[in-house]
């Protein structure tokens, strides 16, 4: 794609699968952050929410040799999303400084064109009225809206703590773009008690994910789409990076392959 849209500021993840143990501390986070409610039947899979899942991965073989490895999987951010050119209602957009693509729910009318537009299955479909436990509605965070049924939502990289961290830093009269690491930070990254999480400018050297992007452990979900999502993944075991690009049996882990008389790496 040759519309990707430039930023001073590439706000990313990078997580550490050799250190994630699939505790789902993220998960509820996630849920409690940004007022994600509880559905009236979690068995129905297709009809569930959840921004932030953390999946369960195998290397197929049997005992001894059997391991596994779990990644949660919130929006990617792509670089070049598939879900914004499909909108009809310019619902969600890529054009803010930072690159997180983000969601209007006042616009949306439910198309759900977004949903089968992402290759990561990470955006999700409201089929019913947000209802919290009596008691619980007072937990709800002040910063972020509740969606009514009907429209789709997706995570956000808590976009709300951006805006209170470059707050703090025009008051203290900061440029509320060059935020040092760790004014901004997401939920899931704060929950995480393994530190697997890492989140910062990815284009800035003082920021622990420039680097940790940049490793030879590094690697991004089904890559070779093109999608440039800005969440990075670290495993130091091969069968975890083949795992994230559907590698054939006699390729190897980033090779460059020519699909369709176009290169993808």
């Amino acid at each position: 794609m040759s519309s990707k849209k430039e930023f001073d500021i590439v706000w990313g993840m990078v997580i550490d699968l050799d250190k994630c143990t699939g505790c789902g501390a993220c998960m509820v986070s996630c849920q409690a952050e940004n007022n994600v409610p509880i559905t009236k039947d979690a068995t129905n899979k297709l009809r569930t929410l959840s921004w932030l899942l953390v999946y369960e991965l195998s290397n197929g073989k049997p005992f001894p040799d059997h391991d596994v490895a779990y990644l949660p999987r919130p929006c990617q951010q792509c670089g070049n999303p598939a879900c914004v050119p499909v909108c009809p209602a310019t619902v969600t957009k890529k054009d803010e400084e930072g690159g997180i693509i983000s969601q209007i729910y006042p616009r949306c009318f439910g198309c759900r064109y977004c949903m089968a537009a992402c290759p990561y299955h990470a955006r999700y479909f409201n089929w019913f009225d947000p209802v919290w436990p009596e008691g619980m509605e007072k937990t709800l965070s002040p910063d972020v809206s509740t969606r009514p049924r009907g429209v789709v939502e997706k995570c956000t990289f808590c976009h709300h703590r951006w805006q209170h961290a470059k707050d703090k830093a025009r008051v203290e009269g900061r440029d509320p773009y060059a935020l040092e690491q760790g004014e901004y930070q997401t939920a899931c990254t704060e929950a995480c008690p393994n530190g697997a999480i890492h989140f910062g400018d990815l284009k800035n050297p003082e920021h622990t994910v420039h680097e940790l992007s940049k490793s030879k452990y590094a690697f991004r979900l089904l890559e070779r789409l093109g999608m440039e999502p800005q969440v990075y993944y670290l495993s130091r075991r091969e069968w975890v990076r083949r795992l994230g690009d559907h590698y054939l049996d006699e390729e190897k882990t980033g090779e460059f392959q020519v699909v369709g008389g176009h290169g993808h790496g």
